[in-house]
């Protein structure tokens, strides 16, 4: 008898939707390479994290009633995206704390609900990926992944797999690159003190790519490091590195 494959959710992002759309390509393969029925809703949007993050509680709540009713009757959410996978595992619970019924759904949804990385390793235990980078990359442990859903090792462990891949650490590579949402916009001076530090920390390396999981966190180091006038580090997903979509 054949094994019915798991059906996993992709919650793609609107920001990858919009800006990078290789990304939810890229996640799509590898989950598709793993082995598992992907489903990726149609009528997608927003998980609802900059309107919470700007204290829109309404708009929020709105947000993530449509997804948890486009995603419930999966097995696994996957999001190629620490910060929008924190959103739904720790913040929906809290968004319906006043609403018992609704929380309870939050809830269950956010106990599937995954990082890209955190389910290949954690759940799926992949051990072989599609991608065939060659080249040295040092890594940026996004802060919502890293500090909200323990997201550290998962990728590095799935780079070690790739032959052709030398990971150059980093100093400091937890440390926020000044993105964080609404704050780069709100506080531009500072957010620029902190991407600069960053962007020197990567370029210390002497890396051709710096690779990481968060797509805003992306454009904000590629943004610096290309006023700065480097055009030769690549900034890449490590979806796409994975998947060889790079």
């Amino acid at each position: 008898m054949t094994k019915e494959k798991m059906r996993v959710g992709l919650f793609v992002t609107c920001l990858v939707d919009l800006m990078r759309p290789r990304i939810g390509f890229a996640a799509l393969r590898l989950l598709e390479a793993a082995g598992c029925e992907v489903v990726v809703p149609s009528t997608q949007t927003c998980c609802g994290q900059p309107a919470f993050n700007s204290g829109d509680t309404r708009v929020a709540r709105a947000l993530a009633l449509k997804l948890i009713a486009e995603f419930e009757g999966l097995e696994y959410v996957v999001v190629p995206s620490g910060s929008c996978g924190g959103m739904i595992r720790v913040h929906y619970p809290q968004l319906f704390a006043d609403e018992p019924a609704v929380a309870a759904r939050a809830g269950a949804l956010a106990a599937r609900t995954f990082e890209l990385t955190d389910f290949l390793v954690s759940v799926l235990g992949v051990a072989k990926v599609p991608g065939d980078f060659e080249g040295t990359v040092t890594y940026h442990d996004s802060c919502s992944g890293l500090r909200e859903l323990g997201v550290k090792a998962q990728p590095r462990a799935l780079l070690a797999h790739m032959p052709g891949v030398e990971l150059k650490e980093m100093a400091a590579s937890e440390e926020c690159c000044g993105f964080g949402g609404m704050f780069s916009v709100k506080f531009g001076d500072i957010s620029t003190r902190i991407v600069d530090r960053k962007c020197d920390n990567i370029l210390a390396t002497g890396a051709d790519a710096v690779v990481l999981g968060d797509l805003g966190c992306m454009l904000n180091i590629e943004g610096r490091l290309r006023r700065r006038g480097d055009e030769r580090t690549r900034v890449l997903h490590v979806a796409e590195v994975l998947a060889g979509e790079d």
